[in-house]
């Protein structure tokens, strides 16, 4: 697409709105949060290009992807490394520097930091010193990854994130199916050598209807991102040598839920235990039946009535567990 733009990066636009940049409250003494981009150089926004510019110093998981980023927007900060083997000393250094009053850049390799990355432990050395902490957002995988999936409603924008799955077979088995118990889509990340192996486990404790959607490359090149059954997601694989490469995203979807129409209490038997009981009883301690009942439909799609008559039911249970240990 050939097209020419109205004004280029240096030009007219651009200079004002950096100059707005430049004039907010950027004080000394501050931690500043930033988040890069986690791939596409052209993602950093005006507030995080100026905090990592304007820093006394740039505290990063790996100086070396930091100093690509640097080098491509003409920073010049110094770095230091703040990584997950020496954060607590990192956060020592950090906290002294901002009591001398130093503003201090938090970077990860990409995206946001203290999120399934190195930075948390710095965020709380640094609010429990009293010391201001400024978040600068900008690039996450995660929302990425949702934007592009379709997979959340305005009726129902719930998700969970969940992190990096479990390198070994038996704990990322285990960690799957509680995860996938939830009533709502869960993100998380894989390597691409598990890929496949991760793929397998979740069709065998999901089973092959179960959707999920698989996104690589995020804002790169070769971004690709595709909702498969799990029961032909290894054939998606097999269709492009390359679909094995690069960083990945995984969403699974939520489990399908029964009509809420339905009133057929079998219906509730058959949708599992996790929204029957347990879901139950986390609303009942903090809600009436009635309000248990309508939050439970809400979230799974169950019939209101049939979901009531289980709320009292559970509610009685739990009533006598209590007066038999009285």
């Amino acid at each position: 697409m050939n097209q020419t733009l109205p004004l280029s990066p240096t030009g007219e636009i651009w200079q004002r709105q950096a100059e707005r940049v430049v004039q907010q409250h950027w004080p000394r003494g501050a931690l500043y949060v930033v988040a890069t981009p986690i791939g596409n150089l052209g993602d950093i926004g005006l507030r995080a290009w100026h905090a990592l510019a304007h820093a006394d110093v740039i505290a990063a998981e790996d100086t070396r992807a930091t100093r690509t980023l640097c080098e491509a927007w003409g920073i010049g900060t110094p770095l230091i490394a703040a990584h997950r083997h020496n954060e607590a000393t990192a956060a020592e250094a950090i906290c002294a520097r901002l009591e001398a009053g130093e503003r201090v850049a938090l970077v990860s390799d990409a995206g946001a930091p203290a999120v399934s990355d190195p930075g948390a432990r710095v965020v709380r050395a640094v609010r429990e010193r009293g010391l201001p902490v400024i978040p600068i957002p900008g690039p996450s995988a995660v929302i990425t990854a949702l934007m592009g999936s379709g997979v959340t409603t305005d009726e129902n924008p719930a998700f969970a994130f969940a992190g990096f799955a479990p390198p070994k077979s038996t704990a990322r088995v285990r960690w799957l199916k509680q995860w996938s118990s939830l009533p709502a889509p869960v993100v998380f990340f894989e390597s691409p050598h598990r890929l496949r192996a991760t793929v397998g486990d979740l069709r065998d404790v999901c089973g092959p209807a179960r959707r999920l959607t698989i996104a690589r490359e995020l804002t790169k090149r070769f971004e690709e991102i595709a909702t498969v059954a799990l029961g032909e997601a290894v054939a998606w694989l097999d269709g492009d040598g390359h679909r094995e490469q690069g960083e990945f995203v995984l969403i699974l979807h939520a489990a399908p839920v029964l009509s809420a129409a339905t009133d057929d209490e079998d219906a509730l038997a058959t949708s599992g235990t996790w929204n029957r009981d347990a879901l139950l009883d986390a609303l009942l301690s903090r809600l009436s039946v009635r309000d248990a009942a309508r939050v439970a439909a809400d979230i799974t799609g169950l019939s209101r009535d049939a979901l009531y008559r289980q709320a009292l039911s559970r509610k009685a249970a739990g009533e006598a567990d209590a007066e038999e240990q009285n």
